[in-house]
């Protein structure tokens, strides 16, 4: 069964033609073999006979990538701090580290759960349609590579995706309670949590040496915390920003119905953020970096923890009545920026250049799709 998977490249060729040539994988799992049997074709073919067209389909396998990666980190969460279960499957969940989450809302663990499970329809649904459609999926099972936590509670399973090497950019936490200023006219924030965007961070207990002490615990719960939102931020841009790019009424019905989930996702996280303990220069005694949580609480209006809902803000032009949006809104390179905003966070450290190359290949296909006069 086709699917996008890279292999070596010979020196001299060029890495996005040799993928689109077509390469060989197990295909995902998650889809039924009958629904592979009914629409598996080389590479493009079928994009090109009306069914999807190209830029649609690159469109939507780059956002059934950012689903996979999304799924592999969430279950890793919900394995340790959520709630296992059938719908949810893997790992056995970590007590003291369920218990520092609960510390910031008494439903962390069922949050936890109920994203992780979004982010599994989600991904599903993308590369069923996709080979609905007679276009390629998206499997990125060859790069499940990583080893991830070994702390009671952990399936030990091997990850796509790494939580205990983060720097975490906390900006979007100023830029939503900003008035005067939006991304899209290349404003720039101020960090909420200044610490947690120098050095590596671990959102998870490594091992279960990490649960030992209560502070540095409570610290990687605050860690997860924050991250929580920092993702799904990032996809609450990404929707809309390549839905402007769509070409079918169907596909743009898909990304402007999935993208509203990331906000529903990323308000209810930057909620929870907001209520996590103060912590001072608490020391990480593996690596020695220091992380510090201001009290939210007594902090100004920029900081303040209970300003979730989104303030108006410049938007489309200064000259226009600012208007509360999501920001960033510019399609211009919104893929691209999605994959160096994951990889500068650290989630893929100890990744294979093959797994960067792929990442880079998917991006490029979005970011050149282009809205084209057609019929559905």
């Amino acid at each position: 069964m086709k699917n996008h998977v890279l292999r070596s490249i010979t020196p001299g060729s060029s890495r996005r033609s040799f993928l689109k040539r077509g390469a060989f994988a197990a295909g995902a799992a998650t889809l039924s073999s009958s629904l592979f049997e009914r629409g598996m074709t080389a590479f493009g073919h079928e994009e090109k006979s009306g069914k999807l067209t190209k830029g649609d389909a690159a469109l939507l396998r780059f956002a059934a990538a950012a689903e996979i990666l999304e799924t592999d980190f969430w279950v890793q969460y919900n394995e340790l701090g959520g709630v296992p279960d059938s719908e949810v499957p893997g790992g056995t969940g970590n007590v003291p580290y369920t218990a520092a989450l609960t510390k910031l809302d008494s439903d962390m663990a069922t949050y936890i759960h109920d994203n992780t499970d979004d982010e599994f329809t989600h991904q599903n649904f993308l590369n069923a349609y996709l080979v609905s459609k007679g276009a390629d999926p998206v499997d990125l099972e060859k790069f499940r590579t990583l080893k991830g936590s070994s702390a009671t509670g952990s399936s030990g399973i091997l990850r796509i995706t790494n939580l205990m090497e983060l720097t975490i950019d906390t900006s979007w936490w100023t830029r939503y309670r900003s008035d005067s200023k939006n991304p899209d006219f290349g404003d720039t924030f101020p960090q909420a949590v200044p610490t947690l965007a120098v050095g590596k961070h671990t959102a998870i207990p490594r091992t279960d040496a990490d649960t030992s002490d209560p502070d540095f615990l409570q610290a990687i719960a605050n860690t997860a915390a924050f991250h929580f939102p920092t993702i799904e931020q990032g996809g609450t841009t990404l929707y809309p920003a390549m839905a402007q790019r769509a070409t079918s009424a169907e596909v743009l019905r898909i990304l402007i119905s999935i993208g509203p989930t990331e906000t529903m996702h990323f308000q209810t996280w930057s909620d929870k953020a907001g209520n996590a303990p103060p912590l001072t220069k608490v020391i990480d005694p593996v690596t020695k970096v220091s992380v510090t949580f201001p009290d939210f609480s007594n902090a100004g209006e920029d900081l303040k923890a209970n300003l979730i809902m989104p303030e108006p803000c410049p938007f489309i032009s200064k000259d226009l009545p600012i208007c509360s949006v999501i920001r960033p809104t510019e399609t211009k390179g919104i893929a691209m920026g999605v994959v160096k905003f994951l990889t500068d966070m650290g989630l893929f450290k100890g990744q294979s250049k093959e797994f960067f190359a792929l990442l880079a290949d998917l991006a490029e296909d979005a970011d050149e799709a282009r809205r084209e006069n057609v019929h559905d």
